[in-house]
């Protein structure tokens, strides 16, 4: 018996689906085995995490509020992954975003209370864009790559909004603690329940979703994105405007993850500091590969992430064991999604060896 390994033509969504919940479903079998280790039972590790995402109405609220910039920064991820368009940088573009929110919404402006919101959200998504338009244009004039140069630029965009917090935009009444100047009131999120975190930005990332669907599926630009993602040379043969195009998915991918920026800076802090993102922009990478780069798929895949994250952290306060177990959850699905992706481009195919007489 032997195998050899056959290109598949395409892949079904039954497939994709499998695939990504089967990715969850490994890592969090390898994850038991450093739980083991640590003297844990992972059937109690995982209980507790559940109980602790969903266990409650204020635990489920802090995991739709955890989610909500996973799903933002996902979208931006899963958009551009598709023109083969490698954005590396969403959480430079996600600080920016709220760099811009800040600027405009902290009383830069003076705007009604109706127009309040859109000018920061609108300041945000092209701060977030232009993040990302300019390492396109690099790569597009000079064949730079835009894994390195998004890569760094995060580190760039994290110092010099630093240097802004603890400098010009410093908040003269927060006692020494290096923050930015508040929003003004119009300037901020509503809650969706009173009492609980939850804010119109989840709102604002499932109606992201919807429309990266719609343009995906049903528009010129949404096919234009999938021809040059699978091939740029016979996009551009066709008469596609590929450079344009990628400048497009540049644009909306940093746009969605400075949104993910203004969401937290208007929904949650009210404010810009340092530690505004634990890693959003990083995570959104691993969001867009458990969904298949699928925009409804991101809000599922961003759901499982922020309950994991969630979860261990109650987890962590009930056995002692490190919330430290989320980020290996995270980086093992990840791993187990390549893995699996490399069995959506191809099938094993066995075959029986013969000897001729």
């Amino acid at each position: 018996m032997s195998f050899r390994l056959e290109p598949r033509a395409d892949a079904s969504i039954a497939l994709r689906l499998a695939v990504s919940l089967g990715a969850g479903l490994a890592a969090l079998i390898l994850v038991a085995i450093p739980v083991l280790s640590a003297g844990g039972n992972p059937f109690t590790a995982y209980a507790l995490m559940v109980q602790g995402a969903f266990g409650t109405m204020f635990a489920f609220s802090e995991t739709l509020n955890r989610a909500t910039p996973l799903i933002l920064t996902g979208l931006a991820a899963a958009i551009a992954f598709r023109a083969r368009l490698w954005n590396i940088g969403a959480e430079g573009q996600l600080y920016m975003g709220a760099l811009a929110a800040v600027l405009v919404g902290s009383g830069f402006l003076q705007l009604p209370a109706p127009l309040m919101i859109p000018a920061i959200m609108l300041a945000g998504f092209l701060a977030g864009g232009l993040m990302m338009v300019v390492p396109t244009v690099l790569k597009q004039r000079f064949g730079a790559d835009e894994v390195v140069i998004t890569l760094l630029l995060n580190f760039v965009v994290i110092l010099f909004v630093q240097m802004l917090i603890e400098g010009p935009l410093k908040d003269p009444l927060a006692m020494g603690w290096p923050q930015s100047v508040p929003l003004v009131a119009e300037a901020k999120f509503d809650k969706l329940v009173p009492r609980l975190r939850m804010h119109w930005g989840l709102v604002i990332g499932l109606a992201s979703a919807l429309l990266l669907w719609f343009m995906v599926r049903k528009t010129v630009l949404g096919f234009e994105i999938k021809a040059v993602g699978e091939n740029k040379a016979a996009a551009r043969f066709a008469g596609i405007p590929v450079d344009k195009t990628m400048l497009k998915v540049a644009l909306i991918s940093g746009g969605l993850a400075g949104l993910a920026g203004v969401s937290e800076v208007a929904g949650v802090k009210g404010y810009l500091s340092a530690d505004l993102s634990p890693g959003f922009g990083y995570s959104g990478i691993v969001v867009a590969m458990l969904a298949g780069l699928s925009p409804i798929g991101a809000v599922l895949a961003a759901f499982f992430i922020a309950a994991v994250f969630v979860g261990a952290d109650s987890m962590s306060r009930a056995t002692g064991i490190s919330s430290y177990i989320a980020d290996l959850v995270v980086a093992l699905s990840l791993l187990c999604v390549l893995v699996g992706s490399f069995f959506l481009r191809f099938r094993l195919r066995w075959q029986t060896r013969t000897q001729e007489a």
